[in-house]
């Protein structure tokens, strides 16, 4: 029962600082619940590590704490003690109680207008509301523990409802007096309650106060990693990272790096774990099986090798896998493989792997999944692994999963031409990733947003977001987000006709040796390449990056990419011999999903076809390639087509639906259009859609000069009528 209300007296609040790195300032704006007073507290206070995200936040801002307990210290004792039934009520445990408790002990409320005229807090129907989640805990805190300990035991005694277990559970331990075996143990199997329920908050907490009651050393490191875990599958990075110190769980340390750190470190660490279980058994995290764990560590550890694309140490850990007898994930072996040579092998272990995506599973097996049929070109089956990695890490209460599937998800949309649909729904994983902690996973989001944006036109923004994955993730040694901007900003350069700055870029991609992008992205970008060079005239090195994704299209059988392999041959012939290959990847693009690809390749033969002076035929490609990309929504390429039809003599009808504000506009220029004439500031737009507010200003007066118009009162007219 906490309100949003702002406890700042005054016309402004404090901003936060520009340079603030995004994820720190979503997650200081989560710890400061909104409160941007106490924002700016915190992040005045931050270390270098805490900044980079290394180390964990601060939790409380003592400044403004300080003040909020003088103010309610100088309430009557009556009103304070409602205060403290109404706070132990909803810190650290929402358990919905205090009306029971106060009509069980016939407690008078009317010293609660005290606070009321103070607004501090009200009451309501439905209990206390504060005026803010600090007013709340300083009402708690500055209580002696003897009152605290009797509002806990009255709140335990009056939760006796079907479910409410686990609550009252942490109301008695909360009143303990001291180390206690058997409140220890209550509140573990309230935490295993509450945990298969899929709230994993109450779970972090109800097994944090088991460690703190529990009287052996060992065993209070045991529970502050399950803790730990707890509070990682609930969102509260910083919370895990603060209970992870407290132990030497390396498991839990690799993952976080995993998510937030150096993608080398975070494997080793992981790897490391992984050999522990296996050969001397569970150690204070998390399990008695540890064979299942260490399986589990290893699929960690392959998700570490897919981001750093580091061929060595996915040799590494499939040796390792095979010394102890464990059944590596599929991807692990199939991407040791396919970074080898070894395609035919490759194939059928990512075959395994891709087939391992029914309804209801592991969410990490499930995004393994995806990712094993995004690299055998099959983006039905990845989409579909994806959507059920989510949908069932969100029936577990594993929120903390969900943007880590829509990372791989983002590559499907991307392929079957959905960009502006798949844009919306990857912002909303960039702020969960963000607000999780997950900064590596934005990273990657980042860069795929930069690949939508290429697609759609905005090219500011793809260029913005772009530089920001690759100059994060080059400091973390995340090689597959840092490749994905790189092709993003080649694919831009390539569809607004700078082919040499495109082929620069692509032959980084599609190269081969350490140190030359990433294997996923190479087989992304390899035909791209091949049409850049073509365009430049310098096709040696195309022809050898060819030569290898025919290899791979081959083996794996994917449609799309024998499609795209029989598109660099057409590039590569002439004449007649060139119109049979494209007819051929036309014919296998039909039994694909790349729609996008399909799309493209019509452009290109209708080229072809023009130069050739097949008229009637060019003329049939072209229109249906324009007809494809304003679906999709991708205005340069659209405007390629128009181009290659205007040459012919044919004419060209205007953009469709030109009163059309979604035909006028880009995707992003369109929302923020529509926040505009909300009435959202450029601050709050740039802060809604994590882009600048100078990208957010460049944006609107892209919108004013398209419409014809020249404020904001006009925009709010002209969208009220479309």
């Amino acid at each position: 029962m906490v309100t949003s209300a702002n406890p700042v007296r005054g016309p402004a609040q404090p901003e936060l600082g520009p340079s603030l790195p995004e994820g720190v300032r979503v997650r200081i704006l989560r710890t400061a619940h909104g409160d941007r007073r106490a924002a700016a507290e915190l992040a005045s206070a931050l270390t270098e590590r805490q900044l980079t995200g290394v180390e964990p936040l601060p939790a409380q801002p003592p400044v403004l704490l300080r003040a909020y307990r003088q103010e309610v210290r100088a309430l009557p004792d009556t009103t304070r003690r409602l205060l403290l039934l109404a706070a132990a009520d909803q810190y650290p445990v929402d358990t919905h109680a205090f009306l029971r408790a106060v009509t069980a002990t016939r407690l008078d409320t009317r010293p609660l207008v005290t606070a009321e005229v103070a607004g501090v807090a009200h009451a309501t129907a439905g209990g206390i509301v504060f005026r803010d989640p600090w007013t709340r805990i300083a009402a708690y805190e500055t209580a002696s523990v003897t009152d605290r300990r009797a509002v806990h035991l009255l709140l335990a005694r009056v939760l006796r409802g079907e479910g409410e277990s686990p609550r009252r559970s942490w109301h008695r331990g909360a009143a303990a007096l001291g180390p206690s075996r058997r409140l220890a143990a209550e509140l573990r199997a309230a935490a295993h309650t509450a945990r298969t329920a899929g709230d994993h908050a109450l779970a972090c907490a109800l097994v944090e106060r088991a460690a703190a009651l529990s009287p052996e050393p060992s065993e209070r490191a045991r529970l502050l990693a399950r803790a730990a875990a707890d509070a990682w599958r609930s969102g509260d990075a910083d919370r895990a990272r603060r209970l992870v110190a407290a132990t030497d769980d390396d498991a839990l340390g690799g993952l976080l790096a995993l998510r937030a750190g150096n993608a080398t470190d975070a494997f080793d660490a992981l790897l490391t774990a992984a050999v522990r279980y296996a050969e001397d058994g569970p150690g204070p995290a998390r399990t008695d099986q540890p064979q299942h764990a260490a399986v589990h560590l290893l699929a960690r550890a392959t998700e570490a090798a897919i981001y750093t694309g580091d061929l060595r140490r996915c040799r590494e850990a499939a040796a390792v896998a095979d010394r102890l007898g464990i059944v590596p994930p599929g991807t692990l072996g199939g991407l040791a493989a396919a970074f080898e040579g070894r395609y035919d092998d490759a194939r059928d272990l990512l075959k395994a792997a891709a087939g391992r995506c029914g309804p209801g599973g592991d969410p990490t097996l499930l995004i393994h999944s995806g990712i094993a049929a995004l690299m055998l070109g099959d983006h039905t089956a990845a989409a579909t692994a994806t959507v059920r990695a989510a949908a069932s890490a969100r029936a577990g209460g594993d929120g903390v999963t969900v943007p880590q599937a829509m990372e791989f998800r983002a590559y499907a949309d991307f392929w079957t031409g959905r960009p502006r649909a798949a844009e919306a729904a990857t912002l909303e994983a960039l702020r969960q990733a963000y607000t999780t902690g997950q900064d590596n996973g934005a990273c990657h989001l980042q860069a795929a947003l930069a690949m939508f944006a290429a697609v759609t036109g905005d090219e500011d923004v793809c260029r913005e977001r772009a530089e920001a994955a690759r100059s994060y993730a080059l400091a973390r040694g995340l090689g597959l987000p840092a490749a994905l901007a790189l092709f993003a900003l080649a694919f831009l350069d390539l569809s607004t006709g700078r082919f040499a700055a495109s082929a620069a870029r692509l032959r980084a991609l599609a190269a081969f040796g350490p140190g030359h992008g990433h294997r996923a992205i190479r087989h992304i970008a390899t035909p791209h390449y091949v049409e850049a060079a073509v365009r430049t005239g310098d096709t040696r090195v195309a022809r050898a990056a060819h030569a290898d994704y025919d290899h791979w299209a081959r083996t794996v059988r994917s449609p799309d990419d024998l499609a795209l392999s029989a598109r660099c041959r057409a590039l590569l012939a002439s004449g007649a011999e060139a119109v049979e290959h494209y007819r051929t990847a036309l014919d296998l693009h039909a039994s694909g999903t790349r729609d996008f690809e399909r799309a493209r390749t019509e452009l290109l033969f209708g080229g072809a076809l023009r130069r050739l002076r097949h008229r009637t035929e060019a003329r049939d490609r072209l229109h249906s390639a324009l007809e494809a990309f304003e679906h999709f929504g991708s205005p340069q390429c659209a405007a390629a087509a128009r181009i290659e039809l205007r040459v012919l003599g044919e004419p060209v009808s205007p953009v469709r639906g030109a009163d059309d504000l979604v035909a006028r506009l880009t995707a992003q220029q369109l929302m923020v259009a529509r926040m505009a004439a909300d009435g959202a500031t450029n601050r709050e737009i740039a802060a809604r859609l994590l882009l600048s507010p100078r990208t957010i200003d460049h944006h609107l007066r892209g919108v004013f000069a398209r419409l014809g118009i020249r404020s904001r009162i006009e925009l709010v007219r002209l969208l009220g009528e479309g």
